[in-house]
């Protein structure tokens, strides 16, 4: 089952008595788990039919002896396991047989990051129906994500506008989420979301602020670029979601490179590096500037700083910054010139 389909059955009030989650799609996630948990609980008594588990150390028996118990004044118990990756592969295995003979009075969620398909757990909620993957989405994905949810809060939404959407915010449909219900504030109820609203209420700021620290980092303007990022981290956009953003433009520019390479025009070279057609004279000129010796020094660059700021307990723009002194200064005898150079 797709997880689109999941989600759809918690709306229409509806659930399976046992659904396991595999997939990093957080947001996807914790909307279906949402959703099953109204579906079963209803208006029941909270507290009374619903248990929350977590996998390290947790024993089969205790999750089938809750899946198993009669719901109080609801029709439906509702039980939860988290980080199902982590339970022992035996308790796993003592998990199959309710599987095959799960209670019809309980919705029993198992959800993991990942499974591993060739274990005895993993092929008997395959073969039962109940396994669910919530995979990333991506590219075209995301920009039918965009106007799905947009429909669904009744308005339509321009090609254009929800391109803008996808480049302002990338993949992160938590934050696409939250966009899309400020959008819907804007423009009112039943009104179409064009463009200009966008601009005006997801900050093309943010788009253009990105950009223009990428154009920095191409040009070895480390003073632009670290006013860039300034102004991002002023706006309380996290360390980590700065370089995951700077981390995407120059993937696309990389694409953008080979699809040039290939002979393909701007908007065509665009798509292909999974960039909206406007963006292909941008694209094109970071192009021109990154060669691919560029691109790999910045890649492994930005992997070290993702590495930190996950875990170091040094401050996340102080991590940012030297990533970004090091991506405008290719040699240590340059970067440490540029590095006294903005001191004067």
């Amino acid at each position: 089952m797709e997880i689109a389909e999941l989600i759809a059955m918690g709306r229409r009030g509806e659930h399976g008595p046992v659904h396991v989650l595999v997939g990093t799609e957080t947001f996807l996630v914790e909307r279906a788990v949402r959703l099953l948990r109204e579906a079963s609980i209803g208006d029941g008594p909270a507290g009374f039919n619903d248990d929350v588990f977590h996998g390290r150390g947790l024993a089969a028996s205790t999750i089938s002896s809750a899946a198993r118990t009669l719901p109080m004044m609801a029709q439906a118990r509702f039980v939860l396991v988290r980080d199902a990756e982590a339970i022992a592969a035996a308790e796993l295995e003592g998990l199959v047989a309710y599987l095959e003979d799960p209670s019809p009075s309980t919705c029993l969620i198992l959800v993991a990051d990942k499974l591993d398909g060739r274990t005895r757990f993993a092929k008997t909620a395959k073969k039962q129906g109940v396994l669910t993957e919530a995979k990333e989405l991506k590219g075209g994905a995301v920009r039918s994500f965009v106007v799905s949810e947009a429909k669904g809060r009744g308005h339509t939404m321009a090609g254009d506008a929800a391109d803008a959407i996808v480049d302002a915010l990338g993949s992160d449909l938590s934050a696409i989420d939250d966009a899309l219900e400020r959008l819907s504030l804007f423009v009112g109820e039943a009104n179409p979301i064009d463009l200009g609203a966008v601009e005006a209420c997801v900050t093309r700021v943010r788009t253009e602020t990105i950009w223009a620290l990428v154009d920095a980092v191409s040009l070895r303007d480390a003073r632009t670029a670290l006013s860039a990022a300034g102004s991002l981290l002023a706006d309380r956009e996290p360390p980590l979601r700065i370089l995951a953003m700077v981390a995407r433009q120059l993937r696309m520019v990389a694409k953008m490179r080979e699809a040039l390479a290939e002979g393909l025009g701007g908007p065509e070279a665009a798509k292909r590096a999974g960039a909206p057609p406007f963006k292909a004279r941008d694209l094109t000129e970071a192009a021109r500037r990154f060669t691919m010796n560029d691109l790999r020094l910045a890649f492994d660059i930005l992997a070290e700083a993702d590495l930190a700021l996950k875990g170091s307990k040094r401050p996340g723009p102080v991590v940012l910054e030297e990533a970004l002194l090091r991506l405008c200064t290719p040699n240590a005898r340059a970067r440490r010139t540029h590095i006294l150079a903005l001191f004067k």
